[in-house]
């Protein structure tokens, strides 16, 4: 089991697994883990800052507030939500279980963040017992992620890394209304990178679609 799993008091552990869907079809149950998910999101936000700080010492505010965006990203939170196994401890509702379950990037990333606030308060709110786990994580992300984090529209970094990788023809995307009434219409996008097919992204514009579309390439393409 991953040390970040290993609590003295196994409630606070249950609770920071259980997501409000749960909780609403077992109204039995104590509480959701919310609170828990905010509390460990500030904890991440300044972990993942120290841990920069000290590990590029010449490097300026603008590009540690960069990589700090990487490590503490939806998408990276949810790998090392993956990389602990909480994919399979998730409590969830049978509505959330349909919609994708612990599969779903939003949730596992949040649950990654209920943990983390859990440990702490687990530990008598010492940040000395979490911040070596939590470094370790961030070890294991590696360097490329950063390259790909900029201000720079994801859609021109697909396109520049394809090309870097000795592709000719820029990505394709394939945009279509997936749902929504027409005030407020759902879009699917979805891009090929030399005829394969490497991200899919929803939104609700045809550019958010494809922005959404294009960050999924780019996590797939330098993992």
């Amino acid at each position: 089991m991953h040390p970040l799993l290993v609590f003295n008091d196994e409630s606070l552990l249950l609770q920071a697994l259980t997501h409000r869907s749960y909780v609403n079809e077992n109204l039995d149950t104590p509480g959701h883990n919310e609170r828990l998910e905010f509390l460990g999101d500030a904890i991440l936000n300044f972990a993942s800052g120290q841990y920069l700080y000290y590990l590029y010492p010449a490097m300026q505010e603008d590009e540690l507030t960069r990589r700090r965006s990487a490590l503490v990203d939806e998408n990276q939170l949810a790998k090392f939500a993956l990389e602990i196994g909480l994919d399979s401890k998730i409590r969830l509702g049978q509505g959330a279980i349909l919609e994708g379950g612990a599969q779903n990037p939003n949730l596992l990333s949040s649950a990654f963040e209920a943990v983390v606030g859990a440990y702490y308060l687990d530990r008598d709110r010492r940040l000395e017992q979490l911040l070596p786990i939590l470094e370790d994580l961030f070890d294991s992300v590696p360097e490329d992620i950063f390259l790909v984090r900029s201000n720079v529209d994801p859609k021109n970094q697909l396109q520049e890394f394809s090309q870097a990788r000795g592709v000719i023809t820029p990505p394709q995307y394939i945009t279509k209304k997936v749902g929504g009434p027409d005030h407020d219409p759902e879009f699917r996008a979805r891009v090929y990178v030399d005829d394969t097919l490497y991200g899919e992204g929803f939104g609700r514009s045809k550019k958010e679609a494809q922005k959404n579309a294009a960050i999924e390439a780019l996590d797939k393409l330098i993992d």
